[in-house]
């Protein structure tokens, strides 16, 4: 018998969680004391759009099962190569800023890793 305790979550798991976490973030201080919001991954008009192919995906499920699991998968890659670059351009710009290596450079470069970290963890 396993004794190891359960510890996946679950999509109502998720959703009960959201408000506490949501609250969680917007207290985070940032680095200086100040409370710094967080700038999405996606922009508005890019993340409106991958909801409603979402959408789409989810309705053609009626029809179309197969088809609607092959076409979440496309869309989940899609998201997940957006993201990847997402973080090479927020990589190289960091980097840029480390190559003017004084302090103040260097500091700011580490609030954009944690900026971009803290949203990493936010999803």
């Amino acid at each position: 018998m396993n004794t190891t305790e359960d510890t996946r979550l679950t999509t109502a798991d998720f959703a009960k969680a959201a408000p506490e976490r949501e609250a969680r973030e917007r207290s985070t201080p940032a680095m200086g004391g100040q409370d710094e919001p967080l700038a999405p991954l996606f922009l508005p008009q890019l993340a409106h759009d991958f909801r409603a192919h979402w959408n789409e995906v989810q309705i053609g499920f009626v029809d179309d099962p197969m088809q609607s699991v092959r076409k979440a998968d496309e869309l989940v890659a899609q998201v997940m190569h957006n993201l990847a670059q997402t973080f090479a351009d927020e990589r190289a710009m960091v980097e840029n800023q480390m190559e003017q290596a004084d302090t103040e450079h260097l500091r700011v470069a580490l609030r954009r890793y944690r900026s971009f970290f803290e949203r990493l963890l936010s999803l």
